[in-house]
């Protein structure tokens, strides 16, 4: 049950926290005893509603977890519903899904969420430390961004810098009002996943700033005659994305 590489994992992870999420009792129980092998900090919740408690808590105490394994189908509060409040207190939150065989029409919504992470259930506990390994490098690799790092390619040569919020047309700056960046910034936070009119207001909020749905679109209408028309995506009735172009 342990992995092979078991000794790595623990190098990544003996510093991070983890929220284990699940309504199965003996599951629950003998996954956090081998998940404290390996995490400093395991914490179990037996559905979303308290699991949301817990990780509205931990921000509290500004000190959110690192990395949260959560079920889908669960009582109270499911899966899907427990990702989409959890990406609006903290939209960067990294969440590993726990996906049975017969929850596929789970699955397209968490994907709309931004989830890029499935591990099939039963757990294969290598195939779950095979994901953790490569999260936690990720999580606990030295931050050496730089500039240019930091910028987001759009088609027709148009880049966004996610630390200058300054948008260029081959070099040439392209001027941006104050909710204008601050939309860029949400979506190019992720780029390809799907924000909701409720997430924009939300970041908008954070930012001490009040839009809602009609002025989101005049927002998008605007801003479309700025950068190129394929770089900015609505999917009618869902939200938004932006399409990155990979360099």
């Amino acid at each position: 049950m342990i992995p092979i590489n078991s000794k790595e994992l623990l190098e990544y992870t003996q510093e991070l926290s983890l929220l284990f999420v699940e309504d199965h009792n003996d599951l629950r129980t003998n996954t956090t005893e081998i998940l404290k092998n390996f995490f400093k900090t395991v914490k179990s919740a037996k559905n979303g509603e308290e699991a949301l408690t817990f990780y509205k808590d931990s921000c509290k105490n500004d000190a959110p977890y690192d990395l949260i394994l959560t079920d889908i189908q669960m009582p109270k509060m499911n899966g899907v519903v427990l990702t989409e409040k959890i990406y609006k207190i903290n939209s960067s939150q990294i969440i590993v899904v726990l996906s049975a065989h017969d929850e596929s029409e789970y699955l397209l919504p968490l994907i709309n969420l931004g989830i890029e992470q499935f591990v099939k259930k039963p757990i294969d506990y290598q195939e779950l430390f095979k994901v953790f390994l490569n999260i936690a490098k990720k999580i606990t690799a030295p931050s050496s961004l730089t500039i240019k790092d930091t910028k987001i390619f759009l088609h027709n040569n148009f880049t966004f810098n996610q630390v200058t919020k300054i948008l260029l047309n081959q070099n040439k700056n392209i001027p941006l009002t104050k909710y204008e960046i601050i939309f860029l910034d949400l979506l190019t936070r992720d780029s390809g996943k799907i924000f909701s009119n409720e997430d924009i207001v939300f970041y908008f909020n954070s930012h001490d700033e009040k839009i809602d749905s009609q002025n989101i679109r005049k927002l998008v209408s605007k801003l479309r005659k700025k950068i190129p028309e394929e770089t900015l995506e609505s999917i009618y009735g869902v939200g938004y994305r932006i399409i990155q172009v990979i360099v």
